[in-house]
């Protein structure tokens, strides 16, 4: 019987579920200290519903702010974002899993932001 062999040897993955270099792992964790706003995301319809929202936000705040694009999953997951679009201001998560719209953009950056 397969119920009490030996059990089997795991090997050390990353937060994605892949086995990721820890050079990838490290860029991903200094990318999140850098300042500016993010999408996280696959580039789907969504994300970039979420991008113009933002763009549109950060141009009506007169912020000169360029926005990123991440599709990177494990920079995505290096994040603890499970569940995308995701919206990062200043390297902190402040929204994940819906599309936001340009006044729900607005007032989460400037909260953030002071």
């Amino acid at each position: 019987m397969g119920l009490f062999g030996k059990k089997k040897e795991q090997t050390k993955n990353c937060c994605c579920g892949a086995s990721c270099a820890l050079e990838k792992m490290a860029q991903a964790e200094t990318a999140k200290a850098t300042v500016g706003v993010k999408v996280l995301g696959s580039g789907c319809a969504k994300c970039n519903a979420l991008e113009d929202a933002a763009k549109t936000a950060l141009a009506e705040l007169n912020m000169d702010t360029t926005i990123d694009h991440v599709t990177d999953f494990a920079q995505i997951a290096a994040y603890g974002v499970m569940t995308t679009p995701a919206l990062v201001v200043d390297g902190k998560v402040v929204s994940y899993g819906k599309v936001l719209k340009k006044d729900e953009v607005k007032a989460l950056i400037q909260k953030v932001r002071g």
